[in-house]
C-alpha cells in the first residue's frame, strides 16, 4: 500500500485514504439498517454506496479504518474542518466488529495526530439514544458540552411534520491535562 494512502498505523489498525476496491466491505456496513440507525440518511443501494464510495475518495475528511489482520476495511472516522482550529469528529462501524475497540483506537490514533498539528478542539454530536457512541466519547475524555433539544430532524412522516431529535455536543481541548 502506498505510504501516502496510509494515516496512521495502530496495532490493529490502518486508518488510511479510501480506494475503489472498499466497495463491498463499505457497502456491507452502510447497507445496514442496524449501522446507519443515527446517521442522516437510510441503508444505502450498492449504487449510493458507489457514489458515496467515490465522495470518500476525494476528500481527506473520511478515513478508512482496516484491519492489518485480513486488510478488511471495518469502518471509518470522519475528522471535518471547522472553524477556529477545530476539528468533528464522527465515526460509523461495521457491526460484526463492534464492542473490540476498534473505534477507540481509531479514534485515539487520529487525535494523537491531530492535536501535535495545532488543533484547538475535537468535537463530536451524537443521538442521546445512542449511548454506545456516547460512552466510547466520554471514554475517550471527552466531556459533554451541550444537551440540544429537538435541534435537528433528519425525517418527517406521512403528514411531512418533522421528526424532530436532540442531540449531545462532546469536545476534547488539545490543550487539556487529560491523557489520550
Amino acid at each position: 500500500m502506498e505510504k501516502k494512502q496510509i494515516i496512521a498505523e495502530t496495532e490493529r489498525l490502518i486508518l488510511r485514504r479510501y480506494k475503489k476496491e472498499d466497495l463491498q466491505d463499505l457497502f456491507e456496513y452502510l447497507s445496514d439498517a442496524e449501522v446507519v440507525k443515527y446517521e442522516p440518511h437510510k441503508p444505502l443501494t450498492l449504487d449510493e454506496t458507489k457514489e458515496t464510495l467515490a465522495w470518500r475518495m476525494g476528500t481527506e475528511e473520511m478515513v478508512a479504518v482496516e484491519l492489518k489482520c485480513s486488510h478488511k476495511m471495518i469502518g471509518n472516522v470522519y475528522l471535518g474542518k471547522r472553524d477556529f482550529e477545530a476539528l468533528e469528529m464522527g465515526y460509523v462501524f461495521n457491526r460484526t466488529y463492534w464492542g473490540r475497540g476498534y473505534a477507540a483506537e481509531s479514534c485515539k490514533a487520529l487525535m494523537q495526530r491531530a492535536f501535535p498539528r495545532g488543533v484547538h478542539r475535537i468535537y463530536a454530536e451524537c443521538d442521546p439514544a445512542n449511548e454506545n457512541s456516547w460512552k466510547l466519547l466520554e471514554a475517550l475524555g471527552f466531556r459533554r458540552e451541550a444537551h440540544f433539544r429537538k435541534n435537528v430532524y433528519f425525517w418527517k412522516d406521512e403528514h411531512e411534520t418533522p421528526l424532530w431529535k436532540d442531540t449531545y455536543v462532546y469536545a476534547k481541548l488539545g490543550d487539556s491535562d487529560e491523557t489520550l
